[in-house]
């Protein structure tokens, strides 16, 4: 691995100094979801260039090109940035116009930083793969509501001020034939002391816990730890704006079905099953279009010389959201 020094862009000048005085025998990789380096030294290029003409602009007469304070830096030519740029371009514009992840335009993308890397530098490159979880919802979810035997269609909106719940990110399908009874969690659902006194036992009902004190991984955690049916997330509607169903993700790893609530629907089904000669249940449903898992390129470009035991990683991505082809982020 080689001591040669990498600006990422996002450092400013006296780091960038600090960097370039920095021990030669510090090693250098360049590792990210589908990252090439050239596409970081791209962003530098293009911050700089940026800056000179402005600076260049904001002045009556002409003056020298200002110093970047990294001889890496300022190798950087524009026509070899715009050239990798007009190649993203070209590979979106016969993808669908797009480079998202695990789209044809991302594979090609990957495929041209591999042979790029491997042709016009010696590092050692590799590529990898790793596996996320599609995400399709295939209708909107159904969430039915008994309060002895009271029974109520809740409102399911993609416009959340006017929702009383809405699905969260990565959460599973399900399809409850009957109503499951609700499991109020006390406090905040942030400790096993809470999940271990709710009444009933959550194990195999549906865990009602509110927002607060924890991340929502860490009460979905625990859900999962005392083995739920299903889980539900109440706002706190302690500010004007925590009153409606909030969007959450669970990540990748979730295997719970999981809703996300309004404060007043929260609200009025855990003091309701507060009181044990209540009845309070729910009916879910929850269909996924899609739930597969799909493998996602990484590539590691690795200098070849240095020391392994000090080693600077430099991260950039490469793909694009699907509405285009990304080439202002890249």
């Amino acid at each position: 691995m080689s001591a040669n020094q990498v600006s990422n862009g996002t450092v400013d000048e006296n780091n960038a100094s600090k960097i370039s005085s920095m021990n030669k025998n510090i090693k250098f990789l360049s590792c990210a979801l589908g990252i090439g380096i050239f596409l970081t030294v791209t962003t530098v290029a293009l911050s700089a260039a940026t800056l000179g003409t402005v600076i260049k602009q904001s002045k009556d007469t002409p003056t020298s090109k200002p110093s970047l304070g990294s001889t890496y830096a300022e190798s950087i030519e524009i026509s070899d940035v715009m050239m990798h740029l007009k190649e993203l371009q070209n590979i979106a514009t016969n993808a669908n116009g797009n480079r998202a992840v695990s789209t044809l335009g991302f594979n090609q993308t990957l495929d041209y930083i591999t042979s790029y890397l491997s042709t016009q530098t010696d590092f050692k490159v590799a590529r990898s793969y790793f596996y996320l979880r599609k995400f399709i919802i295939g209708a909107n979810p159904v969430l039915l509501t008994s309060i002895n035997g009271v029974e109520t269609n809740r409102t399911f909106s993609s416009n959340l001020s006017a929702a009383e719940f809405y699905f969260i990110q990565y959460t599973r399908s399900t399809n409850f034939n009957t109503f499951v009874l609700i499991s109020p969690i006390p406090n905040l659902g942030c400790s096993d002391g809470d999940w271990s006194a709710a009444t009933p036992a959550p194990a195999g009902q549906v865990a009602l816990v509110k927002r607060g004190d924890c991340t929502f991984a860490a009460k979905a955690a625990l859900a999962s730890k005392y083995n739920v049916g299903a889980l539900l997330i109440y706002n706190d509607g302690e500010a004007p704006d925590r009153f409606s169903p909030i969007f959450i993700s669970l990540g990748q790893s979730n295997e719970l079905p999981a809703l996300s609530l309004s404060y007043n629907l929260g609200r009025q089904l855990a003091d309701a099953a507060q009181n044990p000669s209540n009845n309070v249940g729910v009916r879910i449903i929850i269909q996924m279009a899609d739930e597969s898992s799909y493998p996602v390129g990484n590539i590691c470009a690795d200098t070849p010389t240095g020391d392994a035991n000090q080693t600077i990683i430099i991260g950039s991505h490469s793909d694009s959201v699907p509405a285009g082809p990304g080439i202002n982020d890249n």
